[in-house]
């Protein structure tokens, strides 16, 4: 892995998160604290995704491709990784390793909330 692929997806990443952040106080300011914000940047992250990868692959270099897709989209979201994950899976009817990977990912990712959550407040209470 070159230095300059590292600085463009560093670089890119910086643009990813900060638009994160706006979009998400954007729709905040229109629609309230329901997690809507998540859901637009999530299904917007994974659109891009797609699009990205489908435009790309194959036409991009591979810095453009490491800066749009690891860069600028991992950070706006990872839950497009997710799903395009997911899509391969599909492609490649492979249901079982979907069906783990759906169940998984959602099922931990919960359960890794609510377990950093509790160290954090054993932490918090041996203090």
């Amino acid at each position: 892995m070159s230095f300059t692929v590292c600085a463009a997806i560093a670089a890119a990443g910086a643009l990813g998160a900060v638009s994160r952040f706006l979009l998400t106080e954007l729709v905040r300011s229109l629609w309230g604290t329901f997690p809507l914000s998540t859901l637009v940047v999530n299904l917007l992250g994974c659109f891009l995704f797609g699009l990205g990868y489908e435009l790309g692959h194959g036409r991009w270099s591979p810095i453009v491709q490491a800066a749009v897709l690891t860069g600028f989209l991992g950070a706006f979201t990872t839950f497009s990784t997710f799903a395009f994950d997911c899509r391969v899976l599909i492609q490649e009817q492979r249901w079982l390793p979907l069906g783990a990977n759906v169940v998984l990912q959602n099922v931990l990712g919960v359960l890794a909330v609510f377990g950093g959550a509790a160290v954090a407040s054993s932490i918090r209470g041996g203090v």
